[in-house]
């Protein structure tokens, strides 16, 4: 049976994000990182310092992956950018898409490889409008397609498995992947089917090769063995748990962003903490994110 615990964590920042999602942790400056994709914010909250800022960005993003001490990768809805750390300017660095298809970036995390994984979806959710893209020193190439909310990208500690989901059907998918590249070597199998309560939305996979997924709507962040068992469940404090990640110097706390997109005037009156992002609470076995290798 799956052990179920309530929330015994601690609000990180009370800034409340219309869709907050991307959490990432860079562990050589201890800086949290996470965006408001429909709010156009990028937000940065130093641990040691209990520091906050909020950059405004000049279009949707939703995916941040450190290059080096002076860069970073930023995914946007006009493709993948190169953002300067101290001045907060951008360059162009590759498109996943031409414009007019009117799509955004959402979900998205860097394989050990130093390959990026990143979704895009429509600018109005429409059905199949997005597809999931390999990105490797410039080159891209589309892995999955025909996906409507892509979201819960991660990968196993080897390297050797990825993991997906559209959300709106809902099953948690895991694909064979080169370990080298981060690229498909099979075809998809369901991994979690859909079914549990929410919907499946952000995840991160541990060191001991557990994936944790946020479920949008029911206010948790679920945990799954390696073999796709349901272990444990953490409550969130407000409904819609959009996507975790491991924070700290040993990378064994985990982060929470959170939502109030679609919430109605009375949901926002009685979920006052929606778009918050949260402290779990727990000790957790996590890892770094791997750097993006231009």
């Amino acid at each position: 049976m799956s052990e179920i615990h309530d929330f015994a964590g601690t609000i990180l920042s009370d800034h409340a994000c219309e869709l907050g999602e991307g959490p990432t942790y860079d562990a050589a400056t201890d800086t949290l990182w996470w965006f408001n994709i429909l709010g156009k914010e990028l937000h940065e909250l130093n641990l040691a310092s209990s520091a906050r800022r909020v950059h405004p960005l000049p279009f949707k993003a939703s995916v941040l992956a450190r290059i080096d001490a002076d860069r970073q990768l930023i995914a946007t809805e006009q493709g993948l950018m190169i953002r300067d750390i101290a001045s907060g300017g951008f360059t162009p660095y590759v498109e996943l898409e031409p414009a007019h298809m009117g799509n955004r970036s959402n979900d998205g995390r860097v394989h050990a490889s130093g390959a990026l994984w990143i979704g895009t979806m429509g600018l109005k959710a429409q059905n199949g409008a997005g597809s999931i893209y390999h990105v490797a020193k410039g080159a891209v190439t589309r892995i999955v397609t025909g996906i409507s909310i892509p979201n819960s990208i991660c990968f196993s500690p080897d390297g050797a498995t990825g993991y997906y989901t559209d959300t709106r059907i809902g099953n948690i998918m895991r694909l064979p992947l080169d370990a080298e590249t981060g690229l498909p070597v099979g075809e998809a199998t369901v991994f979690v089917p859909a079914g549990a309560d929410g919907g499946p939305d952000g995840s991160v996979c541990d060191a001991d090769g557990y994936l944790w997924n946020a479920r949008w709507g029911a206010g948790a962040v679920d945990r799954y063995a390696p073999d796709g068992r349901h272990v444990a469940r953490y409550s969130v404090p407000t409904s819609r748990a959009s996507c975790p990640a491991f924070f700290g110097k040993s990378a064994d706390r985990m982060a929470v962003t959170t939502a109030y997109e679609g919430a109605s005037a009375d949901e926002r009156a009685s979920d006052t903490k929606a778009g918050f992002l949260f402290d779990l609470g727990i000790m957790v076995n996590g890892r770094f994110e791997p750097a993006y290798r231009l």
